[in-house]
């Protein structure tokens, strides 16, 4: 039975499905069959990604399929060694369906509190729910450049039961130019933009490991 990845969020424009796509074509650069399960049905952004990927031919191919529900979606999820749910951008019963379905649960986040305090009542609710809490992590996406910024919402993230992988992904330029030529943010030209993708990549896969091992 393969590994099975949920990516959340209680609102959009917070990177849920960028990181959704560095995860999967990682997964894909090493030879593991990897599928994105697109539930985003009024904008199929990973699926939209991927035809823009295909047509440039990229390498390595990544699956992304859209689905209207999580039932559909899990009727495939065993055939692969990743699959990984890209959720709407807003908390659904799907939300939940996915949260129950998955080894990980990732929600990303922006610095801002209004961006962390939905995300956690997100994370809270779920937990109600009956979603291990220990599987939930929270990430940091499209953050700016202030470095006391970011350590003031590590600290914020300190005080919830959860936690935040300390390898963010700041808003970079490039890394839209990127996913507007079907890249992942792991395959961006720049080296910074690049190895910041990469790091946090590595550091969602390695807490996946220890949850799964």
């Amino acid at each position: 039975m393969g590994k099975k990845i949920g990516v959340v969020s209680q609102k959009g424009g917070v990177g849920k499905s960028t990181v959704a796509r560095a995860l999967a074509t990682a997964y894909a650069k090493f030879e593991w069959d990897v599928k994105i399960a697109d539930l985003d049905i009024n904008q199929s952004t990973s699926y939209m990604w991927q035809k823009r990927r295909l047509a440039s031919e990229i390498e390595p191919v990544v699956s992304v399929e859209c689905f209207g529900n999580v039932g559909q979606a899990l009727k495939q999820a065993d055939n692969y060694d990743v699959y990984i749910f890209d959720g709407a951008p807003h908390a659904t019963k799907a939300t939940l369906e996915i949260a129950h379905a998955s080894d990980m649960v990732i929600i990303p986040t922006g610095l801002a509190l209004d961006d962390m305090e939905p995300c956690v009542i997100l994370a809270n609710d779920l937990v109600k729910q009956g979603v291990n809490r220990d599987k939930i992590v929270f990430v940091f996406c499209r953050t700016g450049d202030s470095k006391a910024e970011l350590q003031d919402s590590f600290d914020y993230m300190a005080q919830t039961p959860y936690k935040a992988i300390e390898a963010p992904l700041q808003e970079k330029t490039a890394l839209r130019r990127a996913s507007d030529k079907g890249q992942a943010a792991i395959e961006c030209q720049y080296k910074g933009p690049r190895e910041q993708a990469e790091s946090m990549v590595q550091a969602l896969i390695d807490n996946l490991n220890e949850l799964t091992k």
